[in-house]
């Protein structure tokens, strides 16, 4: 009997915002991670709106969102996070958004 091989221990989260992973699947991604699986987060808005202080510019947001999400990321392990960047409460299902790229993200 030939024997079997374990499944590739990679994963992909893939999430409209900064911290909808955080709030969804946080913990199962930190229980992979501890397991030795690779795991990558992508995150599709650039965190530019979802704030009430009028004194912060959409700039200085999205960098705030990147700090904060890469901080989470360290805690849990990830081996890697990408910003597709898209503009905050304009994301659209298109083909763009589904590009065959986003599943070469090593």
């Amino acid at each position: 009997m030939a024997q079997q091989k374990e499944p590739p221990r990679r994963a992909m989260v893939v999430v409209a915002h900064a911290d909808d992973a955080e709030w969804g699947c946080s913990g199962t991604v930190a229980r992979w991670c501890a397991e030795g699986w690779e795991v990558v987060y992508v995150l599709c808005t650039d965190g530019s709106k979802g704030t009430e202080d009028p004194t912060v510019t959409s700039t200085a947001l999205v960098k705030l969102r990147e700090q904060e999400q890469r901080n989470a990321a360290r805690v849990l392990g990830l081996h890697k996070v990408v910003f597709l960047g898209y503009e905050d409460a304009m994301l659209q299902p298109t083909l763009e958004l589904r590009r065959p790229d986003l599943f070469e993200l090593r």
